[in-house]
This record gives structure tokens, sequence and C-alpha cells, in this order.
């Protein structure tokens, strides 16, 4: 199922997709200049730390993350936020089971691709 400019998805359409070590995921919409994809984690599932030009905004919806952008360390719960520059080195080890859902601009065309 491509999600490129869909106006309505169905998460329960969308089948996960496995990244290994605890970690899935699912792009459900996105189009050249945004992407929205769902990252779900096993506890003590870990997003090593790595960059990428685009911006980025991560939403806790489940669980609790320790969170690093750059130099900074904060463990994050659900309903919190954090914001990655372009190029900043950033990475999650999660704690508590857990879903994030992560903004892109531009989109990632190394997911669909």
């Amino acid at each position: 199922m491509n999600a490129r400019e869909r106006l309505f998805t169905h998460s329960e359409e969308v089948p996960w997709e496995e990244l290994g070590g605890g970690l899935r995921r699912k792009i459900l919409s996105y189009d050249d200049h945004v992407m929205l994809v769902v990252v779900a984690f096993d506890a003590g599932g870990i997003g090593a730390l790595h960059h990428h030009v685009h911006r980025q905004i991560s939403y806790v919806a489940k669980g609790a993350f320790e969170i690093t952008v750059g130099e900074e360390k904060q463990v994050l719960r659900e309903g919190d936020v954090y914001f990655i520059p372009p190029s900043a080195v950033h990475g999650a080890v999660c704690l508590e089971e857990g879903i994030l859902v992560d903004v892109f601009s531009p989109m990632r065309e190394d997911f669909v691709s």
C-alpha cells in the first residue's frame, strides 16, 4: 500500500515493517514535503544514534524513552515531544514498551526506496 498523498489512512490497514532489535514501523502518509511514521518499540529497543538532513518532530504516544539530541539527554513519557534540527545526532532507548510518532520534513525518500 502506497501512503503517498493519501487523504485518509486507517492504521489497521497498514502492515508493520519489522526493523529488527524490537522495532517496527508504519509509514502512514507523506508527500514530497512531509512524512508521518509510527515506530513501535519493545522495552529495551534502541533507535541507534544517527543523523539525517531532515527536520524531525517526534511525539511519545506510549511508553517512556531516553532521548538523545546532540549533547542533551532526557527521559520523555506519553504526551511529550522533541525536535531534531537538520543533521543533529540523535537516538532513543525505550525504557517501557512504547510508540513514537515521527514527522519528517522533507519526507524520507530512503524509507520508501
